[in-house]
């Protein structure tokens, strides 16, 4: 049941995504030179999250913004980081390449938070496509030394049933190829639940925020461990 209403939640993300016009409780924005996220700035550690409506917040102030709940998630606990939102609405695995090398300009990111690929799966990309791209995307990270936390995402339930298949397998496949730990679905408790999203029943409210910001807390903290025992080496 649990992957129907996930389903049923990313096949209207799909109609979302492909509605034009300004920003509305129905309609999400196409990215624009506006969109862009800021560039990571300070020499403090940092760490990019990285995605698309979902990362940027859409419909939330920024304090609200899973990112910004993080980023004070880490400072009650100790941790000196600071989080970069890379967040843009409506973008791609094939946009996230193009990007990603500029995203992490600035220097000393410790590690990449990657939540991308929804758009791809809801326009029918081929997974293998998809996957290349999210690759690229982790080498890229690793290349500048950074870790890399993949997050999960699930086809709508009207995709078919192989490339539901194809697509549940296809970040688990590649968390494992990759050598990278994986957040096997990003909306965990939050998907298809009304009360934690906003009235377009596709983006989480400032309730839902919350929980997927705890949802990636739970797998970024073991990364924070070791990245701190390293710097200590």
């Amino acid at each position: 049941m649990r992957v129907v209403l996930f389903g049923i939640l990313l096949f209207a993300l799909g109609a979302f995504a492909a509605c034009k016009g300004g920003p509305s409780s129905s309609a999400a924005p196409a990215p624009s030179a506006t969109d862009s996220p800021a560039k990571p700035v300070k020499s403090v550690a940092k760490i990019v999250a990285f995605g698309d409506s979902l990362t940027a917040g859409y419909g939330l102030s920024t304090e609200q913004s899973y990112p910004s709940l993080l980023q004070k998630r880490l400072a009650a606990d100790g941790f000196d980081y600071e989080v970069v939102n890379a967040g843009i609405s409506g973008d791609t695995s094939a946009g996230g390449v193009r990007r990603i090398d500029w995203s992490l300009e600035g220097g000393n990111v410790k590690i990449v938070i990657l939540e991308l690929a929804a758009n791809d799966i809801l326009r029918g990309q081929p997974i293998s496509e998809m996957k290349k791209n999210l690759s690229t995307i982790i080498d890229r990270a690793k290349a500048r030394g950074a870790q890399v936390l993949l997050a999960g995402m699930e086809a709508p339930t009207n995709s078919g049933i192989d490339y539901r298949r194809w697509t549940h397998g296809a970040f688990s496949e590649l968390a494992k190829e990759q050598s990278v730990p994986l957040i096997p679905f990003l909306l965990d408790r939050v998907g298809g639940i009304q009360s934690l999203n906003q009235p377009d029943g596709i983006h989480p409210n400032a309730e839902g925020a919350r929980i997927v910001a705890d949802t990636v807390y739970q797998y970024l903290k073991p990364m924070l461990k070791k990245a701190d025992s390293a710097a200590t080496h």
